[in-house]
């Protein structure tokens, strides 16, 4: 136990963190929840501000639950001895390499969905439900769990299986090639998901509103984009929260709109939202998130080789001996640790992006007036928190605060 000592230390710090960061934003919604900013006066009444703050806590208290029940199964599994002799049983019942990998990384990937569903459960069936979101059947959630599961079962042996026949086949230059092929399957699926994965989840018509899809094609061509297709979902079978993005890669790239979505907005909001997803592609967002992320991927693949022999590696357990799926699954732990500190940067990254298209979807549109107004009026269709507490939206907000958005986006006006 000595030597997983520092890690163990280091696990109880992020989880504390990430749990009192949740605590300060559950506290400064009850300080400041009940005041609607100026920006959504006449947009959010008293009443639906009180519910917003019902919707925040419902999900953060589950949210809190979950960690503390995955920190617990966590804990115990590496360093209550349960990956040892979960280890052992894997070797006892394989001889093969990459058999044994996809049998350790396959049980714990369905172990670990197994113990998600009450989760899922309790958040689609009752908070969700509760609040007048859930539109799905008991049936229609078993289908898509069942569809989930076995597309991320044949990817994630995919991906195990081909890692370890090049660990297998190249002892020392594996990480390299490890790399090289996560790159071309992320890739690849970016052309599978269009035309074969979301379809399985929702039925692609063509847009409801006459004259929309036009519009989208002319608002893209001004900025120099294409989209090959333009699409309106069914979401409304599964949800009542709306949605829009862009999906694909090349000549598979496409635009999505939620049905939700197009009941919700008038036509030019539609168009602002769509023209701050076009910034996004225009500004090169997505190809640079890819760069960083690939690149922090080779460093850690390289890093990996290096220390994945180690004979100290085991001993952040609590063990003596692992295999190399065990040893692999400790440096991945130890990954996500190192991670959580630079979280924050990560978040600022994506919120200048966010800054960055607005500002274009201003430009390219003429006018900020529509992209405020559908800000205000997603933010209250989907019961979006309008009091996050600062250090928690500096931490984790992927968006600035929406409060912030429209008053930036109202100064234009001006």
């Amino acid at each position: 136990m000595n030597g997983s000592a520092p890690l163990v230390a280091a696990f109880l710090a992020v989880l504390v963190c990430t749990l009192v960061l949740r605590l300060l934003n559950l506290r400064h919604l009850r300080t400041h929840g009940a005041h609607v900013p100026a920006e959504l006066d006449g947009v959010i009444e008293p009443e639906r501000l009180e519910r917003i703050a019902r919707y925040t806590v419902a999900h953060t208290q589950l949210d809190i639950l979950q960690l503390v029940l995955d920190g617990v199964v966590l804990g115990i599994f590496l360093f209550g001895g349960v990956l040892g002799h979960f280890d052992a049983w894997v070797a006892a019942h394989t001889t093969s390499f990459v058999g044994g990998g996809l049998l350790f990384f396959g049980l714990l990937f369905v172990t670990e969905s197994v113990l998600r569903v009450p989760f899922s459960l309790v958040e689609h069936f009752h908070v969700e439900k509760r609040f007048g979101f859930n539109r799905m059947s008991t049936r229609l959630w078993l289908a898509d769990l069942g569809k989930s599961l076995a597309i991320s079962l044949v990817f994630v042996g995919i991906l195990v299986g081909g890692a370890l026949l090049l660990v297998r086949w190249s002892p020392d230059w594996w990480w390299l090639y490890v790399w090289g092929f996560f790159l071309v399957c992320s890739v690849f699926l970016l052309y599978l998901s269009p035309t074969l994965i979301e379809p399985l989840f929702f039925k692609f018509q063509p847009l409801a509103v006459p004259g929309l899809e036009d519009a989208i094609r002319d608002l893209l061509g001004r900025a120099g984009l294409v989209a090959q297709r333009v699409f309106q979902v069914d979401a409304s079978r599964r949800s009542t929260h709306s949605n829009a993005y862009f999906t694909g890669i090349g000549r598979v790239k496409r635009i999505v709109l939620f049905d939700t979505l197009v009941e919700q907005l008038q036509p030019p909001e539609i168009l602002a939202v769509l023209a701050h997803e076009a910034g996004h592609w225009k500004m090169k967002h997505v190809l640079r998130r890819i760069v960083v992320t690939e690149a922090v991927a080779l460093l850690a693949l390289f890093a990996a080789a290096r220390l994945i022999g180690s004979e100290r590696l085991p001993g952040l357990a609590g063990l003596e001996a692992a295999s190399f799926y065990a040893r692999a699954l400790l440096l991945i732990f130890v990954g996500t640790l190192l991670a959580f500190p630079i979280t924050p940067l990560a978040s600022a990254l994506s919120r200048r992006h966010e800054w960055q298209a607005d500002r274009f979807a201003v430009a390219l549109t003429g006018e900020s007036r529509a992209l405020a107004a559908a800000l205000a009026k997603l933010a209250r269709e989907n019961l979006q928190n309008l009091h996050p507490h600062p250090l928690y939206a500096r931490f984790y907000a992927s968006h600035p605060p929406v409060v912030e958005r429209i008053r930036e986006l109202r100064a234009k006006e001006t």
